[in-house]
């Protein structure tokens, strides 16, 4: 007679725990902020962390999901904002580049492997796309209300002042991910 309680769930049930307890770490993270002359949050070290942990077929549906989320009006966002304003605003592309970072890591992983050493490569060339992405997107919004900037100023506005701080954070990522990656990969 087979047990009632599988000492192991399925795969497809793990899979999809995974995503919302990602999901639901991005939207934490997010709400975490670092006082410091220009405040930033965790976010982007939950991208990572979820990315390195999960891969990029799961860690991809984390993020979309946590997306989906913010979209529908769970206050997810930074600021615990959401909606279409949230996302679609000048600084949504920002949103919207991590879901392009997680289809980037999950490309890169399933060409070339996901060793720890490639995967802090694979989450800076993420970065890098987000914030291309995420300036392509603010500097579109931003001119399309009638104002004017150069692709520069937005840099210096959205991107320089966070480099640091996202480097800092891919390495406090890379150190998590090494811990727990035995316990947690899927």
């Amino acid at each position: 007679m087979k047990s009632l309680s599988p000492s192991r769930p399925p795969s497809r049930t793990r899979s999809l725990t995974m995503i919302a307890l990602s999901a639901a770490l991005i939207a934490i993270c997010s709400w975490i902020a670092v006082p410091t002359t220009i405040p930033f949050t965790l976010q982007t070290f939950a991208v990572f962390t979820v990315l390195g942990l999960l891969g990029g077929r799961l860690g991809t549906a984390a993020i979309a999901t946590y997306l989906v989320m913010g979209l529908v009006g769970l206050p997810v966002f930074s600021g615990f904002s959401s909606g279409p304003v949230a996302l679609f605003g000048a600084t949504g592309g920002y949103l919207m580049g991590f879901l392009c970072m997680g289809l980037l890591y999950w490309l890169l992983t399933h060409l070339l492997g996901n060793r720890l050493p490639l995967v802090g490569l694979f989450l800076l060339s993420g970065l890098l796309l987000l914030y291309s992405f995420g300036s392509l997107w603010f500097l579109w919004v931003y001119l399309g209300s009638g104002k004017a900037a150069s692709f520069l100023t937005v840099l210096g506005w959205c991107v320089f002042p966070f480099v640091l701080p996202d480097l800092l954070k891919l390495g406090l990522a890379l150190a998590v991910i090494r811990r727990l990656r035995p316990v947690i990969s899927p």
